[in-house]
């Protein structure tokens, strides 16, 4: 592990590189047969029965391969903790276009802002702003995500 970033390294503005992923088939269905068991989300014929014209991601499964993508490139280093007060939450999340099995998705973050927490002064709520984007550069999602972050000790 290298050094350990702390809520104070985030800079307003500042934008991470996610990575990307390659979205399956077989991923789509068993994503929608556990969590959302919709026609298209099912079966490549419902879902060319249906509005969309094949077979699509729930949006909640390109949500979580955005959040993936978040946690194992930001996280691995980073002061991130959450609380059993709950989490500061979700805002603004957007299904823009569907995904398809072959779609390869790439991720990134921007930082928004970085606010005090209201219920723990050794923390600050970094307010990340993600976006998947497809092989087309059409965006899939974008959420407004608020973390907490510790912030550096000050024997630090």
């Amino acid at each position: 592990m290298g050094r350990l970033v702390h809520a104070e390294d985030y800079t307003i503005g500042s934008s991470f590189d996610l990575g990307s992923h390659k979205v399956t088939a077989e991923e789509i269905t068993a994503f929608g047969r556990t969590y959302d068991p919709q026609p298209y989300h099912l079966d490549e014929e419902a879902g060319r029965a249906s509005a969309f014209g094949g077979l699509i991601a729930s949006g909640w499964n390109t949500a979580a391969i955005w959040m993936r993508l978040y946690v194992t490139t930001l996280l691995p280093d980073a002061a991130a903790e959450g609380t059993v007060e709950g989490s500061p939450g979700v805002d603004e999340v957007r299904f823009l276009q569907p995904v398809r099995p072959g779609d390869v998705l790439t991720g990134t973050c921007e930082i928004a802002a970085v606010l005090p927490s209201l219920s723990a002064p050794d923390f600050r709520i970094v307010r990340n702003r993600g976006r998947l984007v497809n092989a087309d550069g059409e965006e899939v999602l974008t959420l407004i995500l608020n973390a907490r972050f510790r912030c550096r000790p000050k024997h630090a």
